[in-house]
């Protein structure tokens, strides 16, 4: 028998289904109802549906069908008007009818369904491989293997199987690991793992990321739409309104098969732990992607869910969030803690949606998986049972879990990476570089003024110097001329700017001290520490010629003698050509330069 497609939808008096059986006779088929059991027969298709509700025949019931489209749609009066029969869509829990509450029919079914996957293993065996014949030991008892997967109903499936799926767990060897050794070495990786130059990176240059971020899924719309019909009716609506299935997940939900799973309050436990954990892996990849699908979706799916990379069991939903944000600032490309948030409340919203739009993840993340090799046998692990246990809980207890998922608080602090000593740090440094960069900015715009009025102040020396040396330019024309070269001495002019003035007795003007000595042991005065250089001139003139005898022709310069030289017995050098104007005054500053430099520099 084929299991037709099939579809329920509802209005407030009746219950429509909608089958398609093409190629069936329509004229030979059979449909049975009563109560909350419906039953469907058109060779070769047959259905059997336990449904959320009760319905009545008291002959308003309708059944017709289209022959270009091969459907049967079958309209059938609710029992109670105005009912709404919750969960139409979880079509895999609609196909069998409830089995009984007691344990053994319950292990019964998980034993069925685990020797069927076995018998599917056997099937694909490699008839050709080598074998060799299996001899009991009795010195090694059997290995003892810690179980994993979803519930931890499973074990041993890693243990053939490591090399082939190391690609898709880190764990090396889970079948022997136990769950506080697997937490103990994924911490070491993360830890080993984390990139302090990455997260930085991100943290301060977030241009893409802030970007991603304003990426909305469907599922922002779909709980905006609750909530507002929430807030206008003040009751809770179910989520078929909001969440549309596909015809691709219709199909799968078709293949599922139907069962029930045996799981203690420890088990239900980590298996809502474990639901949290992928929903935020899957938000964070739809989010960062804005919603398409790559070579790297499967990868970043597993890659930030501890429960599918590590076969992780968490305790509480704080361990779930600090796990998962550590890998978000460990593994993927963007490594951003907005990123982590963004998951929280995303995955807060699913939740809050009800189990259709669980399922509807749940969907997508199986197709990710079933068309990424090896990835697939995570479906096997986790997945599938996900798919086929979310349709028979409750959508209150899914609130619920929102409700405490909101209610935790995740810190940069928790994660355990000194995330904020880094961030402090790299604020100072950077302002630190601003405020070399500001004082950089400052000193520049300071010198341009400054040398401005440099060049002013140099302008007007000038502009004065030109005054003064102009009165004694033909002077020194002349004395060029005669000369037939510039005067030797003129090279050093900078230099005797800074010489302290001297009287002819070698000592400095004003002190005891001797030329030599203060030449040598003190800073020499610059000479625009003199306020008035025409007084200094005339100073220094008064003293040239009480030293000095000059004379009109130049060899009565070689015949002069200074004082302090004479009765120190230091030559006297050669003296430049000194002349004066015809009202004996206006000496050019730079000649009187060169001339006390003559007389009262050191040999």
């Amino acid at each position: 028998m084929i299991t037709p497609a099939f579809e329920l939808t509802q209005d407030p008096d009746f219950l429509t289904i909608i089958i398609k059986v093409p190629y069936a006779r329509a004229s030979e088929f059979d449909v049975y109802f009563e109560g909350e059991d419906f039953k469907f027969y058109a060779k070769p298709y047959f259905l059997r549906l336990t449904l959320p509700g009760r319905i009545v025949e008291d002959g308003r019931e309708k059944a017709s069908y289209n022959t270009d489209e091969g459907t049967f749609t079958i309209r059938l009066p609710k029992e109670v008007p105005g009912q709404y029969f919750e969960g139409l869509d979880m079509l895999t829990s609609l196909l069998a009818p409830k089995k009984s509450r007691s344990a053994k029919p319950l292990v019964e079914e998980i034993a069925a369904s685990a020797e069927l996957s076995e018998e599917e293993e056997e099937e694909e065996f490699d008839w050709e491989i080598e074998q060799t014949p299996y001899e009991e030991s009795s010195e090694s008892p059997p290995r003892l293997q810690h179980p994993y997967g979803f519930g931890n109903l499973r074990s041993g499936v890693f243990q053939r199987l490591q090399d082939e799926l190391s690609d898709v767990i880190d764990i090396k060897d889970p079948d022997q690991t136990p769950a506080g050794e697997r937490r103990r070495k994924r911490l070491e990786a993360e830890a080993a793992k984390f990139e302090p130059d990455h997260y930085l990176a991100d943290f301060f240059e977030d241009e893409a990321i802030q970007h991603v971020l304003k990426y909305k899924p469907w599922w922002v719309d779909a709980h905006k739409k609750m909530t507002a019909l929430q807030r206008e009716s003040h009751q809770e609506h179910d989520t078929h309104t909001f969440v549309v299935f596909s015809e691709d997940e219709r199909e799968q939900l078709r293949k599922f098969t139907n069962k029930s799973y045996l799981l203690d309050k420890r088990s239900r436990h980590h298996v809502y732990l474990g639901l949290i954990d992928i929903l935020l892996a899957y938000c964070y990849e739809i989010c960062v992607n804005e919603g398409d699908k790559n070579v790297e979706s499967s990868w970043n799916i597993r890659k930030l869910s501890a429960t599918l990379c590590w076969l992780e069991s968490f305790s509480c939903i704080h361990d779930v969030l600090v796990s998962f944000g550590r890998r978000v600032l460990c593994y993927p490309l963007y490594r951003h803690f907005g990123l982590v948030t963004r998951a929280l409340s995303d995955t807060a919203m699913i939740l809050q949606l009800g189990k259709a739009a669980v399922l509807k993840c749940l969907l997508d993340i199986h197709k990710i998986f079933r068309e990424s090799d090896p990835a697939y046998i995570l479906n096997d692990l986790f997945i599938t049972d996900y798919c086929i246990w979310i349709q028979k809980i409750k959508s209150k207890k899914l609130a619920a879990l929102s409700e405490s998922l909101q209610q935790t608080t995740l810190t940069k602090s928790h994660l355990g990476l000194e995330l904020e000593e880094l961030e402090a740090a790299a604020v100072l440094v950077q302002e630190e570089e601003d405020a070399l960069k500001a004082a950089g900015t400052v000193s520049k715009q300071q010198l341009l003024p400054s040398e401005s009025e440099t060049s002013d102040s140099e302008g007007s020396s000038s502009t004065s110097s030109s005054e003064t040396e102009g009165s004694d330019s033909d002077e020194r024309e002349s004395s060029t001329s005669e000369d037939g070269e510039i005067n030797s001495f003129q090279g050093a002019l900078e230099e005797e700017r800074t010489a302290p003035l001297v009287a002819c007795d070698g000592l400095r003007q004003g002190t005891g001290t001797s030329a030599l000595g203060v030449s040598e042991e003190t800073p020499k005065v610059p000479l625009q520490s003199v306020s008035l250089p025409g007084k200094l001139i005339e100073e220094l003139e008064m003293q040239m010629h009480s030293a000095v005898r000059l004379s009109e022709q130049p060899e009565g310069l070689a015949t002069a003698s200074c004082v302090s030289q004479e009765q120190e017995g230091n030559p006297l050098p050669e003296p430049d050509r000194f002349s004066e104007d015809s009202a004996g005054k206006g000496v050019s500053w730079r000649c009187l330069q060169s001339q006390a430099h003559c007389f009262f520099s050191a040999a």
